[in-house]
């Protein structure tokens, strides 16, 4: 992910205008479906890139009695931890206009 990209994110809920969701696609459910995909991507992306990065301190001859913290394995979940939630960086993406996405077409019979 995008560093600078999740940096602008806000973390916080804020209240915002239906309206402003509906005017690109002009239907609410529309727009909201659209962030819903979207998110999807972005958590699917987050999460493959965390096991890549998990991957490094695997050992499978691991049990119970020879786990240890690893210092570094913490810090990075707690920076994931920390990002914010792929649902507000899909929202800030559709708002900033850099969603692409277009209508199936339809069948006319």
């Amino acid at each position: 992910m995008d560093n600078q990209k999740i940096a602008q994110v806000p973390t916080n809920t804020i209240t915002r205008n239906l309206a402003d969701f509906a005017a690109p696609t002009g239907n609410v459910y529309e727009s909201v479906m659209i962030i819903a995909k979207r998110s999807n991507q972005i958590a699917a992306d987050i999460k493959q890139e965390l096991n890549h990065k998990l991957e490094e301190f695997t050992n499978y001859a691991d049990t119970l009695e020879e786990t240890f913290e690893n210092r570094e394995q913490i810090e990075i979940s707690k920076y994931y931890e920390r990002l914010p939630k792929p649902v507000l960086i899909a929202t800030k993406e559709f708002q900033d206009g850099k969603i692409y996405y277009r209508r199936a077409a339809e069948k006319t019979e």
